[in-house]
């Protein structure tokens, strides 16, 4: 790729939902913009039914957020880098960022949109088994599990929606969780109220999973607690949903401040505590993880930087 300027008014650094759309707006506001990300989309691309955003009654993560990147990239002052960047750092003319691509490039501002990547178990086997047994992504991986005795472990909405999906695939799919009752939304509770009526699905309350073990692949776990007489469940399959960690080492790496959670502290406006570095998305503070606030925080945070950008002229 060829950069289309030696200094960017913008780099955002992230291209899911937010990054691509404080793009698009970008875009409009007429902002030299470079989206720099390794994965187009971000995580929202794994996800097979979206049915809350506005005026979309049924979409999919791969549509949303490819239809958001071409809108973005409509605009002849956005431009796209694949590449992983690996340092940013404070400059003479506002920030110098570098890339594994051994890039470096310069801006006049910082968007961080890097969201979130999945949270492990952190128990033995879960690394030896990853990819044989053991899943992070049930629209990436359920397909292989036809016919197969699978568990889902978390009790999140999230999770819930793993497990129904899952319920295309598998004979039968278990939610593992480690307190009392699942927690996902009203309309998510019903339809796993129908799948365990219909004997597709099965919920183990109270569990935690202390080792996954097998052979050449998993064969089955160990839970801290009995169930059907044993502490030994047999699987042919696990899908671990037990939330994400945010990606904001980058954040970090240049002074922002973080939450306790590691997520990055920003005000209403996408401002974080330095002048002209803005975040939005799952990698910061919001309490509510979700794609149509994603996308409004990407707006934000792009004409926060506009008016910045504007004030130093």
């Amino acid at each position: 790729m060829s950069l289309i300027s030696d200094v960017y008014d913008v780099i955002i650094i992230g291209g899911g939902i937010a990054g691509f759309s404080a793009a698009m707006y970008g875009g409009r506001l007429k902002l030299n913009t470079l989206v720099i990300t390794s994965v187009r989309g971000g995580v929202i691309i794994q996800t097979n039914d979206i049915a809350n955003w506005p005026g979309i009654e049924k979409t999919d993560g791969m549509s949303l957020a490819g239809n958001i990147e071409k809108h973005a990239t409509s605009y002849q002052n956005v431009n796209v880098l694949d590449d992983t960047v690996t340092k940013v750092k404070k400059a003479a003319n506002g920030f110098s960022v570098s890339t594994e691509g051994d890039k470096t490039i310069s801006s006049r501002s910082i968007i961080i949109a890097t969201g979130t990547e999945w949270r492990k178990l952190g128990v033995p086997g879960e690394e030896q088994f990853s990819g044989k047994g053991v899943h992070y992504c049930a629209l990436c991986d359920g397909y292989a599990y036809k016919d197969k005795i699978i568990a889902v472990i978390g009790g999140a909405d999230s999770a819930a929606k793993e497990a129904i999906l899952l319920t295309r695939w598998a004979k039968k799919v278990y939610m593992i969780y480690r307190k009392e009752t699942i927690r996902p939304e009203p309309i998510t509770l019903a339809n796993v109220e129908e799948k365990i009526r219909e004997g597709k699905m099965e919920i183990i309350n109270n569990a935690n999973v202390l080792e996954i073990k097998g052979d050449q692949r998993l064969t089955h776990i160990i839970l801290d607690r009995k169930y059907n007489g044993g502490d030994e469940f047999k699987l042919d399959g696990l899908f671990v949903e037990i939330g994400h960690n945010p990606q904001s080492g980058l954040a970090k790496q240049i002074g922002v401040e973080l939450s306790k959670k590691g997520e990055i502290n920003v005000n209403r406006n996408a401002e974080t505590n330095l002048d002209g570095v803005y975040a939005a998305g799952d990698v910061t503070d919001g309490r509510f993880k979700q794609a149509i606030i994603a996308s409004a925080e990407g707006v934000q945070a792009i004409y926060s930087a506009y008016e910045y950008l504007k004030s130093k002229k």
